[in-house]
């Protein structure tokens, strides 16, 4: 098993390589303030505010199992996946990550990828509501995922296992918020004598 690991470590070391020695300074300019949007989670809250305004009932049931679909990410990421794993940062500066790509280095440990975590849970969650949304929502969090590996703050390993924590995320808070209201509806709802 330990051989197992050290040569998908070797593996995620490679690919990180392989992503900060290729010259793209086109992309350069256009993903280094894609990931600094995401800071924060700015960019789906930006998002989930458009659809509330703009989508009607649905786009507001969309953008409230979004956001709580992030919330959920983003507690389980930073308060348990990332105080077990304890992954140092990897060494932006030894691999010659070129400064055009650079965003601050995150002082939180590196896995999972909470950008990753908190995009495919947002786009999951919207799309339980809204599914062709859905579908554009995803393609912006795969681009924001792979931004953490292109700025050189996650190993590609860090991004692929917060994309997992979020899409099971994006899976679980509608369902979640929808037997806590049913749950309300019950406790709320005066009997009949």
């Amino acid at each position: 098993m330990s051989a197992l690991k050290d040569e998908l470590l070797a593996l995620d070391d490679a690919v990180y390589e392989a992503v900060a020695g290729t010259r793209t300074p086109h992309m350069d300019r256009l993903l280094q303030p894609l990931t600094g949007a995401a800071d924060y989670s700015r960019l789906w809250i930006a998002s989930a505010a458009v659809l509330a305004v703009v989508g009607g009932e649905r786009g507001r049931r969309a953008a409230l199992h979004g956001m709580a679909s992030v919330g959920l990410a983003s507690g389980l990421v930073n308060q348990v996946f990332k105080q077990a794993s304890r992954r140092p940062r990897p060494d932006r500066e030894g691999a010659a990550v070129p400064t055009a790509r650079h965003v601050p280095m995150p002082t939180s440990t590196s896995f999972p990828s909470g950008h990753s975590a908190s995009a495919f849970a947002f786009a999951e969650g919207v799309s339980y509501s809204m599914p062709v949304v859905g579908l554009g929502l995803r393609l912006a969090a795969s681009t924001v995922a792979y931004t953490r590996v292109h700025a050189g703050v996650h190993y590609p390993a860090d991004v692929l296992a917060g994309a997992t924590i979020g899409v099971a995320c994006g899976k679980a808070a509608p369902r979640l918020l929808g037997a806590a209201g049913s749950r309300w509806t019950e406790v709320s709802t005066p009997t009949k004598p």
